[in-house]
């Protein structure tokens, strides 16, 4: 467990009283006892209580607190439902939490435009659920959407299974609401296709609550499926599962979704779900195919004869809606499964080439050697966002370190090999070293330009996303020479 920094009483006092002065009481919380369920969001590793939490009821709340913020010189962290996997959501000891747990309307849904207009703190199924009536639904589903808000979606670009073939958050959002930390309000793309000037909405879906506070969104709805089938298939290797998945998009088959888990994730999620997963097998993959029956019945047909040829032991066609529910609902619990065979996970998020599967699965099995600790893969196949879980005992000393270290290594594989350190989860603190082994310091320099048009004051997020060159520096991830670091104007926070 990393310890937690002493949060100051007297400052503390300080900025609630001006806070409970421009919002309902209920709004702030100041105690400890009351601030302690925001202390982590899901990398529970990283804890730390916060000086106050704030819940705003509307975007007036939400300028309010920002103004208090900003004449303070307070930190600000923007929080959902708390889901995130990389700290994103981790508090300040110094530094003021805005939940947008309380804005969570459904303000509109469009079903000529196939859009719905929502609040920052409506959970992500909620939408679909909403348009359902219409025969609509939104796209990305991510393993805890029954839980996770759309505002915090957008702060991470969030996919899910079926990110293949419908895409991440930035492919399914049309405008984003945003207030400043100046006090402004200002919208980021707009509800038809195209909006005019420079592409902001992409730069700040994904941007980890650094650029600032979502009060409303405006996202794509797409028709439901006539019908919808999966495919679990088997094989005796990984490896070979791994070249499957190249081999389905080299015949030019996206499917709706392309799922991978090995035998450990397999053997875990079993007696939790009961999906009726195959064992045996080394690895399985999930292959889904949705649209009209024709296009299913073809495209079902086209799958199993490709997996047959890439070495398939054994394929499963479900048969009934239940079955293919029972299917993914496997995949989309693996996560909590992990807590039947281990006392702590540690979830990792790195993107990869689809060609390079088979050899980073490879590596990775023999960390786990290297490590002395099992790992667990779970992930996106069809583009190779990987989620190893990393599987230690936060009580054995030394556990935790190795299972840091063990992620960083196979982050560092990811870039190795032509890939990227993060997929949906974000950077926030989990990856701000891995940033390190990625970027060099004219991208670095980037990224803080973007950053400081947004809040020159850096109260946004801090510390979180983006290295700074000092800290690359001290990671020996950069050339510092006669004590003098390139691009010395940067903030060193």
């Amino acid at each position: 467990m990393i310890p937690s920094i002493p949060v100051d009483p007297e400052r503390r006092q300080q900025v609630a009283a001006a806070l409970r002065a421009v919002l309902p009481a209920r709004a702030v919380l100041a105690d400890p006892e009351d601030t302690r369920p925001y202390e982590c969001d899901g990398l529970a590793a990283y804890r730390q209580l916060p000086m106050v939490v704030t819940l705003p009821d509307d975007e007036a709340q939400v300028l309010a607190i920002l103004k208090v913020c900003r004449d303070l010189d307070v930190p600000i962290v923007p929080r959902g439902a708390g889901t995130g996997l990389s700290g994103g959501a981790q508090p300040l000891a110094d530094g003021v939490v805005i939940s947008t747990a309380r804005l969570n309307r459904i303000l509109r849904v469009e079903p000529y435009a196939r859009t719905a207009v929502v609040q920052p703190g409506v959970r992500n199924l909620a939408i679909s659920e909403a348009a359902a009536p219409f025969n609509l639904y939104y796209a990305p589903d991510p393993s805890s959407q029954i839980a996770c808000t759309i505002g915090g979606n957008v702060a991470e670009n969030s996919g899910g299974v079926h990110c293949l073939k419908y895409g991440l958050t930035v492919h399914n959002v049309l405008r984003v609401r945003v207030c400043t930390i100046e006090g402004d309000v200002i919208e980021l793309g707009g509800e038809s296709l195209d909006a005019p000037g420079l592409d902001l909405l992409a730069v700040f879906i994904g941007s980890e609550g650094m650029l600032g506070i979502v009060t409303e969104v405006t996202v794509k709805l797409v028709p439901k499926p006539a019908q919808a089938q999966v495919i679990m298939a088997s094989f005796d290797d990984v490896a070979t599962g791994g070249n499957a998945v190249a081999s389905v998009i080299a015949a030019g088959i996206i499917p709706a979704g392309l799922e991978m888990m090995d035998r450990t994730s397999s053997r875990m999620v079993e007696p939790f779900v009961k999906a009726g997963y195959d064992l045996d097998a080394a690895a399985i993959l999930l292959c889904e195919a949705d649209g009209t029956a024709l296009e299913v019945a073809e495209e079902i047909a086209r799958m199993t004869e490709v997996l047959r040829e890439a070495g398939a032991s054994a394929i499963t066609v479900s048969q009934t809606e239940a079955e293919r529910l029972r299917f993914w609902s496997g995949r989309k619990n693996a996560f909590p499964a992990a807590g039947r065979i281990s006392p702590d996970y540690y979830c990792m998020d790195g993107t990869i080439p689809r060609k390079q599967l088979a050899h980073v699965l490879a590596r990775i099995e023999e960390m786990e050697t290297t490590f002395g600790l099992r790992c667990a893969n779970v992930f996106h196949a069809g583009d190779g966002n990987m989620h190893p879980l990393i599987l230690f005992d936060a009580n054995q000393p030394g556990e935790l370190d190795r299972a840091e270290a063990f992620g960083a290594a196979i982050l560092a594989l990811c870039v190795e090999v032509g890939g990227t350190i993060t997929g949906e989860h974000g950077v926030g603190v989990e990856k701000i070293d891995s940033m390190c082994v990625q970027f060099g310091a004219r991208e670095l320099d980037a990224f803080f330009t973007v950053k400081r048009a947004f809040d020159p004051g850096m109260l946004l997020n801090p510390n979180k996303a983006i290295p700074t060159l000092q800290r690359c520096a001290e990671l020996g991830r950069m050339r510092v020479s006669g004590g003098v670091l390139p691009f010395s104007h940067l903030p060193r926070f």
